[in-house]
C-alpha cells in the first residue's frame, strides 16, 4: 500500500510539473512564442487570439494590433506584457512590434531613467547587444515607446529589450518619431484605446553607405513605418513612413495609407478585421479624420 501511496504522489507530481510547463498565463505577459523561417512555422496558438483569465473562466479575446505571419523572412513571435514583437535573426531588428495601447496604459509611475537596454536571452546569438550601438552614431530607437509602458513596471523593463529596438538616427528619434508617439497617446485618451504596429523598411543601398553596425551585424534601416488602427465608432486606420534621417520631416510628408504600408513592407496589418472593413479604411489616410 504505501509503495502503491508513493506511485499516486509521484504521477501527481509529474503531472503538475508538465501542466507548469505547458500551462500560459494570460495575455501578451505569457511569454509564449513561435517560430518560423521561410514558410515553416511552428505555432502553439493563434496568433491573432490570446486568453485572458477572468476569475474561474476563461475569455479568448481577438489581437487586432497583429498582423498576419509572415513567410518571406525568419520570424519568432515574442509575447511580452505590453507588446508582441515579430524578431527577425537575420537583420537583428523586429520585422515588427505590435501594442494594443488603452487610455489606462497611458498613465503611471514606471520610470525609464531606472532601465537599461538589455540582450534578449530569448533569442539566439547573434543577437543585438549595447556594444553594437557604441560609437555607432545610432540611437537605440524604441518600437513600442518607454513612454506607452509607464503603467508596469515590469512592461518598462521589456520595453528596454534589444527585440524591441532599432538603429535609429538621433534627430529623427527626438523629434518627428517622439512627435508621432505623442500623438498615439493622445489618440489613445481620446477614442479609450488604439492599435499600433510599426518597425523598420529596408531597401536595398549600392552607395556604399554603412548598412549595419557592431560587431553582431544589426542591420540599419533606411525608413520606419507606423499604421495605427482605432476600433471606436466607425473604424479608422492611417499610417506614416519617416525616413531614418536628421532632416526634418513633416508629418503630412510621412502620411501615408496602411495600403501603401503593406504594398511596401509586404505585410498584412490588422487581418482579424472583417474583410469589408479592412479594405474600407486601409485604402486612405485623412489626418482630419482623427
Amino acid at each position: 500500500m504505501k509503495i502503491y501511496r508513493n506511485l499516486i504522489g509521484m504521477i501527481v507530481l509529474a503531472t503538475a510539473v508538465l501542466s507548469c510547463k505547458d500551462g500560459r498565463s494570460g495575455g501578451q505577459a505569457a511569454q509564449a512564442e513561435f517560430m518560423a523561417t521561410g514558410a515553416e512555422a511552428v505555432e502553439a496558438e493563434n496568433p491573432l487570439q490570446r486568453t485572458e483569465s477572468q476569475g474561474q473562466k476563461a475569455k479568448v479575446v481577438r489581437m487586432y494590433e497583429m498582423p498576419a505571419p509572415l513567410k518571406d523572412r525568419p520570424e519568432q513571435i515574442l509575447y511580452r506584457k505590453g507588446y508582441t514583437t515579430s524578431y527577425n535573426s537575420g537583420t537583428k531588428n523586429p520585422n515588427w512590434v505590435a501594442w494594443h495601447l488603452t487610455k489606462d496604459h497611458t498613465y503611471g509611475s514606471a520610470q525609464r531613467d531606472e532601465e537599461v537596454f538589455t540582450e534578449d536571452e530569448n533569442v539566439k546569438r547573434p543577437r543585438a547587444t549595447d556594444n553594437d550601438y557604441y560609437n555607432s552614431r545610432f540611437d537605440r530607437g524604441h518600437m513600442c515607446p518607454a513612454g506607452d509602458n509607464k503603467w508596469d513596471r515590469e512592461a518598462m523593463a521589456q520595453s528596454f529589450l534589444f527585440t524591441n529596438v532599432c538603429p535609429q538616427n538621433h534627430g529623427l528619434n527626438k523629434y518627428e518619431w517622439n512627435d508621432l508617439e505623442i500623438l498615439c497617446r493622445q489618440w489613445a485618451r481620446k477614442y479609450g484605446a488604439v492599435d499600433i504596429v510599426c518597425g523598420p523598411i529596408y531597401q536595398d543601398d549600392d552607395s556604399g553607405r554603412q548598412t549595419t553596425i557592431g560587431r553582431n551585424r544589426v542591420r540599419i534601416p533606411q525608413a520606419f513605418f507606423k499604421v495605427v488602427l482605432c476600433r471606436k465608432g466607425t473604424p479608422k486606420a492611417i499610417g506614416f513612413i519617416y525616413r531614418n534621417e536628421g532632416k526634418k520631416q513633416t508629418m503630412d510628408e510621412a502620411l501615408r495609407s496602411v495600403d501603401e504600408i503593406e504594398a511596401l513592407t509586404g505585410i498584412d496589418f490588422f487581418p482579424a478585421l472583417e474583410d469589408d472593413v479592412e479594405n474600407r479604411i486601409e485604402a486612405k489616410a485623412n489626418l482630419l479624420e482623427w
